[in-house]
């Protein structure tokens, strides 16, 4: 039988908190005592495998490290299965708070990255991880609305036409047609062009999606130049793929049509130095 670690508990009077020094420690503490509905905070990897040592408590919200992010992100993958099964989920900067200490995790820890069922609740970066576990149980930070698109405006230009950051082309708004340069983050493929088409927008910036086969992550550039859009994508590399902040304050171009070359886009600039020559 696995010995049991009996984390800190902390009652308040809108439920508890579970604090373990490791997520190996949740599997055999809760075979013998009920944790269903609690936070979990335990001071692991944010990862997969963790997560799932972490679900067998049913937690209400689960807490961890990024532990530097890691190699193919896996330092944080687990945030991505809680998302799957509906569970908010953040993982903490590995230099704010120790690896294998549940108690300075949750005294210490500052928060660097959540999951979208987190984001609801008015989780965010920069939040201490007593703020993040008070913002889950009480509910007084959950927005009133929460927009699913992410959508925002990063700069306001003349004749009323902005930069947004928005997380596909599929969240184009009316108002974007000839007004708005929009920083996306799905690929530049040819399933896109119809969005370009339908919305229109005074130009863009999306993926590359790694460029794949026969260019076929860049082709929508070449499709939607012979309309007289400008667009451009960044390396996959440089910016997180679905996440349209990403893409214009991280990305870096690798491709651009025509149209937005004739505007002085070139592979290289950062996207934000793009955007602003689109906008023109």
């Amino acid at each position: 039988m696995a010995d049991i670690h009996v984390p800190q508990v902390h009652a308040t009077p809108h439920g508890r908190v579970l604090v373990f020094d490791s997520a190996t420690h949740v599997e055999a503490y809760v075979a013998h005592t009920p944790a269903e509905g609690d936070v979990v905070v335990a001071a692991s990897y944010a990862g997969v495998l963790c997560a799932r040592m972490v679900m067998a408590a049913r937690p209400r919200a689960a807490i961890g490290l990024d532990c530097a992010i890691g190699k193919d992100g896996a330092g944080i993958a687990g945030l991505w299965y809680y998302e799957a099964l509906g569970v908010p989920a953040a993982a903490a900067d590995t230099r704010t708070a120790e690896m294998g200490n549940g108690a300075d995790l949750h005294d210490h820890g500052v928060i660097s990255r959540v999951n979208d069922c987190a984001q609801r609740l008015g989780l965010a970066p920069g939040m201490t991880v007593r703020e993040a576990v008070e913002a889950v149980l009480t509910g007084a930070r959950r927005p009133a609305t929460f927009d699913p698109a992410r959508r925002l405006v990063v700069h306001e230009g003349p004749h009323g036409r902005n930069i947004v950051c928005t997380d596909s082309i599929a969240f184009a708004l009316p108002e974007d047609r000839e007004r708005n340069v929009l920083c996306t983050a799905g690929h530049t493929g040819r399933s896109v062009v119809d969005y370009f088409r339908q919305f229109r927008p005074w130009a863009f910036i999306c993926s590359d999606g790694g460029i794949g086969k026969n260019d076929s992550g860049i082709s929508a550039l070449a499709d939607v130049d012979a309309d007289g859009i400008a667009g451009a994508s960044v390396d996959a590399l440089t910016a997180r793929m679905g996440d349209g902040q990403s893409t214009y304050f991280d990305g870096v171009i690798s491709a651009c049509n025509r149209t937005a070359a004739a505007k002085g886009v070139r592979v290289g600039q950062t996207a934000r130095e793009a955007a602003l020559l689109l906008l023109d």
